[in-house]
């Protein structure tokens, strides 16, 4: 299902057959599920945030959730979890690399 040269996996919330996922926040509820996986583990207050290797988005009003292969190194057994969850619920799953985004252009007086 994933290649294990990827550096990211988005899984997507749509079905393979089309259908958007719900609820509406699964994106943001399985990142924090996975807050607690992070790099040098949990510390105290690290379920206020997200986890670097598994950030919720919005992609062509698509939501998804970013899952960065650290993670799989670190914690393979929360990687199977999101691997698994993205299985289960037969959401669609890209192996790609999220850019950051382009600086924005100076303002022209």
């Amino acid at each position: 299902m994933v290649s294990p040269s990827s550096k990211e996996v988005f899984i997507q919330g749509i079905t393979h057959e089309g259908k958007t996922f719900r609820p509406s926040d699964w994106a943001e509820r399985l990142a924090g599920v996975m807050s607690g996986f992070r790099p040098g583990g949990a510390k105290p207050g690290s379920h206020l945030s997200y986890s670097p290797w598994c950030i919720p988005t919005t992609l062509n009003g698509v939501k998804c959730v970013v899952v960065n292969s650290d993670l799989r190194d670190h914690e393979p057994m929360a990687w199977d979890f999101v691997i698994n969850f993205a299985r289960d619920n037969n959401l669609q799953v890209a192996e790609a690399c999220l850019l950051p985004d382009p600086p924005a252009a100076p303002l022209q007086r």
